[in-house]
């Protein structure tokens, strides 16, 4: 028998997992499996200031790669996990290697959805964008003058589109649903966020979807959309969102349903095998959440370490998310899920502001536009639970600390 944890996936969870154990004194071997062939890094810079040049790669390591062997952490690159077993506690990895495991963390994140290839989704030109290989592709694409079709208005979509836009593109964006972050913000957000993009001259064409990609010797060359329109294109972004990668846990019999189902302690229906970060499903508020998030891989990720090392404080999130485009910080606090209303409220400084969500009079997220007031205090009534009071946040006057107390 082996004490040794085994982590398949080297991404920020995976690390957030290792790096945390060993703060925490935590000596057992620690093994991570990784597809990629780099050390395990930041992805929210990879396709904004990685890709713009601003920021060189090393850069985004999460540690040199002396920190693995200073902490007794055995990291092995390029090889994926095949198959779990689960009666010999064993994880075997396509290049034939077997890894014997007292605990297993499956940190496998998600997957970009990509087109399908009956309509051109396998073309020269078309691209999601996810980790160093995909950002590397597109800045070999992104030069100024050339024509991009972003597919989908949520935040990638958008991310995308402001880099496009920052390197000299003539940038499109469609979206089939009938407004940009239709699945993820309130109409107020969506309105803000188009119309700082149609200022830097994107076109955003709403209610319009991709019925046709057309290639020319193998490449995309134009794009027939759902209006009967054609348009000319130089290259394609697809961000139509993504899929857990669950498909390891569901072979090995473990419980899944679009994501590794877990308990409030990150154990997975096998109580020696955790799951945590994008692939997991975990229960929240009574019911049950996937959180695709940097904030919840990190902080979900230190809790089962805590738990790991022999701790029994259950993961409670209070979720964060942010995106960044041009000069435009969109900060986000709580989770706006069956919100039934919404109040707009204008900062102190130009061009700040911030969208309260509220479902059955009980305040559960904000979205502040270039606001970090709004950010910071939404984010404290969630955490501690107070409901604000309505009239303060209605004064466009009132000072945002009464709402504390």
């Amino acid at each position: 028998m082996t004490d040794r944890l085994v982590i398949v996936g080297a991404g920020q969870a995976g690390f957030a997992l290792a790096a945390k154990l060993r703060a925490l004194k935590d000596t057992r071997p620690i093994t991570i499996v990784g597809a990629e062939e780099c050390l395990p890094y930041q992805r929210p810079p990879l396709t904004k200031k990685y890709l713009l040049g601003e920021m060189e790669f090393d850069r985004l390591l999460f540690r040199p790669e002396h920190w693995y062997h200073d902490n007794d952490v055995e990291i092995r690159l390029s090889t994926w996990a095949e198959q779990i077993h689960r009666d010999t506690k064993q994880l075997l990895t396509q290049d034939g290697g077997v890894l014997d495991y007292g605990t297993l963390a499956l940190t496998t994140g998600s997957t970009p959805r990509r087109l399908p290839a009956t309509i051109g989704g396998d073309l020269d030109g078309v691209y999601v964008a996810r980790d160093k290989r995909d950002a590397d592709m597109l800045a070999d694409e992104m030069r100024a003058g050339r024509r991009v079709l972003i597919i989908g208005g949520g935040y990638i979509g958008l991310e995308a589109a402001a880099v496009a836009r920052h390197r000299g593109l003539e940038v499109t964006v469609i979206e089939m649903a009938d407004r940009i972050l239709q699945r993820v913000a309130a109409k107020e957000t969506a309105d803000i966020m188009r119309v700082i993009h149609q200022d830097r001259d994107v076109v955003i064409r709403e209610k319009t979807g991709l019925k046709q990609l057309v290639g020319r010797q193998g490449r995309v060359v134009a794009a027939e959309l759902s209006d009967g329109s054609t348009l000319e294109v130089d290259f394609v972004i697809v961000g139509i969102g993504v899929v857990p990668n669950d498909q390891l846990a569901k072979e090995a019999g473990l419980e899944v349903t679009n994501g590794i189902e877990v308990d409030e302690f990150g154990r997975t229906s096998d109580p020696s095998i955790y799951a945590m970060g994008d692939c997991a499903v975990l229960p929240w508020k009574g019911g049950r959440i996937r959180l695709e998030s940097v904030q919840n891989a990190v902080d979900q990720a230190e809790a089962v370490a805590a738990v790991i090392a022999g701790g029994s404080e259950a993961y409670d999130p209070n979720p964060w998310f942010w995106s960044d485009q041009y000069d435009v910080k969109l900060q986000i606090a709580g989770f706006n899920l069956g919100y039934d209303e919404t109040m707009l409220r204008h900062g102190t400084r130009e061009g700040s502001c911030s969208i309260w969500y509220f479902k059955d009079h009980q305040f559960i997220a904000v979205d502040a536009i270039n606001d970090a007031k709004a950010y910071v205090t939404g984010k404290k009534l969630l955490e501690s639970g107070i409901n604000p009071d309505r009239a303060v946040l209605a004064d466009q006057n009132s000072d945002l600390k009464q709402l504390l107390g």
